[in-house]
């Protein structure tokens, strides 16, 4: 197949999906008690990049879409990649979608320059102290001494503590972007397939816990703002995978969920935490309809890769005469 007709081919997918963001509004569907009915399983897969690319105007052209969506594949999988770079997967095992999901540019709404605000002074600071401590270290190896509290930006993923899309918040990657939705007159369930993590959303007005009292995925309550659910979040125990762990315990989310159509969920997050950023940001993913069931996500079974990663680690640190 050619070049040029790969992209046509994209192009028309790219239409077809941006087409629902923009069509016209249409009945909320209600639960028997009259609530807006959000329950389902969400697919939050998306090409769209979490921050605009600096060549790109804010929104695509259809055309725009195709490409840029044909080059993120390329860029991503191993299958046609001949350079010397690390490529982790063939296109096979990824599931993170085939084409953008919003005619922007990027998820990020606001500032609306499509890009994540600058960094606090402080945060800068430890940043490049944790890259001082890596220098040299592989991504899913433990800092020298670190072990079992520092397996690297991604550890908490691969400790299997919380999944690196599933958060709190949510956000496109590589594969199982699914949640399931389920609904109660006093409760929302979001039930992550990244880690299978459930989180209860009270709806009844009970405040949030002790500050003192601090979860993986924070204290969530929720409220309806017309048809909009919102959910206010706060509470962590330190940072989640999002951004690969940059945000801290002070951070605070505010989730904001809409059914805005038959198979549509809006999904928008603003992102606060005054310790990391100078300015809270928001980004908005459009979740698809799935008409299949969450399963299994089985992170620790047969999990031999945790134990190989701490006993080479121990390895690396012994004198080099008694390994």
């Amino acid at each position: 197949m050619s070049h040029r007709l790969l992209t046509v081919l994209v192009a028309v997918l790219a239409v077809g999906v941006l087409a629902p963001m923009v069509a016209g509004a249409q009945e909320t569907p209600r639960t028997p008690w009259g609530a807006p009915d959000l329950q389902g399983v969400w697919d939050f897969r998306s090409l769209t990049p979490m921050e605009r690319p600096s060549d790109q105007a804010e929104v695509f052209t259809a055309e725009e879409a195709a490409e840029f969506s044909e080059e993120t594949i390329r860029q991503r999988s191993r299958d046609a990649d001949t350079s010397d770079r690390v490529v982790p997967y063939n296109d096979f095992w990824f599931d993170e979608g085939t084409s953008v999901t919003t005619e922007r540019t990027s998820l990020i709404v606001d500032p609306p320059s499509g890009r994540i605000p600058a960094l606090t002074s402080a945060a800068m600071e430890r940043q490049a102290a944790a890259r001082r401590a890596r220098a040299g270290v592989g991504g899913h190896e433990p800092t020298p001494g670190g072990f079992v509290e520092d397996l690297g930006p991604g550890g908490l993923q691969v400790r299997c503590i919380l999944g690196f899309n599933s958060g709190p918040p949510m956000a496109p990657s590589a594969y199982n972007n699914n949640v399931q939705v389920l609904q109660t007159e006093d409760m929302v369930v979001l039930y992550a397939e990244m880690n299978h993590k459930a989180r209860f959303v009270p709806l009844d007005g009970r405040p949030h816990l002790d500050a003192d009292i601090r979860q993986w995925t924070g204290d969530s309550r929720g409220y309806w703002d017309g048809d909009t659910l919102v959910i206010e979040t706060r509470n962590f125990l330190r940072e989640t995978n999002f951004q690969r762990g940059a945000t801290s315990e002070h951070l605070t989310l505010t989730e904001r969920l809409t059914r805005v159509s038959e198979n549509i969920l809006q999904y928008d997050v603003t992102v606060d935490d005054p310790t990391v950023w100078t300015t809270a940001w928001t980004f908005s993913v459009p979740m698809q309809l799935n008409d299949q069931p969450v399963y299994e996500y089985a992170c620790h079974e047969g999990n031999y890769g945790l134990y190989n990663i701490l006993a080479g680690a121990v390895a690396d640190e012994m004198p080099a005469g008694s390994r």
